[in-house]
């Protein structure tokens, strides 16, 4: 037995030798820097087969020489940085499903903050949202197994489920006095991630980006151009935490048709990109303001801090989350993959999004509005829709010819949902300030 392990190791070893002269073979390095350097590496891969044997003959459970490597690479992914990882057989499946099949989750991004399980944002109208988690928020523990040491990949995968299924999540938040547990069930996660609203009586679009999927440019586009008689836009991303890199882009381009949108930079130089605005993709030049938060992550620091360089938009709200970096999966082979950081972000002034985020022009918490600035008009707009009601109930008692006849008049109306009121307005400080500093662009223009 002793000497079949004696056998394994200097195999090993000579395999890992033979692979170092191998890709070191056509390398044009001055004789003597290259043999310091081979024995540098030499050196040191000696120190990794030691640990290898001594782990297999004397850790106190038995384990298999694949399974010591699997276990050494994760580690080594994991300690590169928050977003890279190996993935074995089981996590590489789960990726793919994730791409290619309907899953029941949460409906919350994560990342990893200061080594923390750091919810960077829950999606509207899912199961998480609907359950009060918060941007910022640490996940402790998930069904009372703690996350320290725990990898973004790991946390997914027990965070998703079948449908209908529950889970406890325990939550670490600022400003609460000890970590408390909250109850979700599992969904099918289906969101819109574009939608449009008017603002009552001040001829703005509003433009709300949930998440960055196949479709943001394109229903943008389409919601911008049938308001093109508004006042300006304001573009919300707050929460959103990103996703495909060509719909930021894309969404960017729609507003600006000149200069750097982003680029990324790495190790390789094959990976240095820059993607620049097309001109002829953009389709109006209203005054912008645009909405950010902690929960405003990667694409969408990609959009917000484009437009802030290039001075297309004003940025309302709170500093962004950090995520500026690049991953690709790499295969090792049919099973396994590695994924890995290649590149980051960095916006058209040069600066990168990684660990800094995105500062906004005007620091807004969040928060009601004043109360004394507009109590009289928020009981206004109630009475109005107190109003409103009453009126509809009177309508039910119309004739089926004259309900016919209204809701061909109403073809033309804007719906109520597609509103955003006064009182939706004056308890969300954050979109005032947006509203009021639209006002104030365009009152610079028509004095230009």
């Amino acid at each position: 037995m002793k000497n079949n392990k004696i056998l394994k190791f200097g195999l090993f070893s000579n395999i890992a030798i033979a692979l170092l002269f191998s890709v070191n073979l056509n390398a044009k390095v001055p004789e003597t820097k290259e043999k310091e350097k081979e024995e540098t590496k030499l050196e040191t891969l000696a120190k990794f087969t030691r640990v290898i044997s001594t782990v297999e003959n004397s850790y106190a459970d038995e384990l298999t020489f694949s399974e010591i490597i699997n276990k050494a690479i994760a580690g080594l992914m994991t300690n590169l940085d928050a977003h890279s990882v190996f993935m074995d057989a089981k996590a590489y499946e789960q990726t793919k499903i994730q791409t290619e099949g309907e899953f029941g989750g949460l409906g919350i991004t994560v990342g990893m903050k200061d080594g923390a399980l750091t919810i960077i944002a829950p999606i509207e109208g899912t199961p998480a949202d609907k359950a009060g988690l918060k941007s910022n928020d640490v996940i402790l523990r998930i069904d009372g197994n703690s996350t320290i040491g725990i990898t973004l990949d790991e946390a997914v995968s027990k965070m998703r489920g079948k449908p209908k299924t529950p889970i406890t999540v325990t939550i670490v938040r600022k400003g609460e006095v000890k970590p408390f547990d909250v109850n979700i069930i599992r969904d099918i996660i289906k969101v819109d991630s574009v939608y449009a609203k008017n603002i009552e009586d001040e001829n703005i679009l509003y433009l709300r980006i949930t998440n960055f999927d196949q479709k943001v440019t394109k229903e943008a586009a389409k919601f911008i151009n049938e308001n093109k008689d508004k006042k300006g836009i304001i573009l919300d991303l707050r929460n959103n935490p990103g996703g495909l890199l060509d719909q930021a882009i894309g969404l960017t381009n729609l507003f600006v048709d000149k200069g750097v949108i982003v680029s990324q930079k790495g190790r390789n130089e094959k990976e240095n990109l820059e993607y620049k605005a097309e001109q002829d993709k953009k389709i109006t030049n209203l005054p912008m303001a645009v909405l950010i938060n902690g929960g405003s992550a990667s694409a969408s620091e990609i959009v917000s801090g484009a437009l802030q360089d290039l001075k297309r938009a004003i940025l309302i709200g709170e500093k962004t989350f950090g995520k500026g970096s690049v991953q690709v999966v790499l295969p090792l082979d049919n099973k396994e993959a590695l994924k890995m950081t290649i590149a980051r972000y960095y916006l058209p002034s040069g600066r990168s999004i990684q660990n800094s985020g995105v500062e906004p022009d005007l620091l807004v918490y969040p928060g009601k509005v004043p109360a004394e600035n507009n109590d009289f008009y928020i009981k206004e707009t109630d009475l109005k829709q107190h109003l409103e009601t009453e009126l509809e109930k009177l309508d039910d008692n119309k004739s089926k010819k004259s309900k016919k006849m209204e809701l061909n008049e109403d073809k033309n109306k804007t719906s109520k949902e597609d509103i955003i009121t006064k009182t939706i307005l004056y308890n969300d400080i954050q979109l005032k300030t947006a509203v009021d500093s639209i006002k104030i662009l365009n009152i610079k223009k028509d004095g230009k």
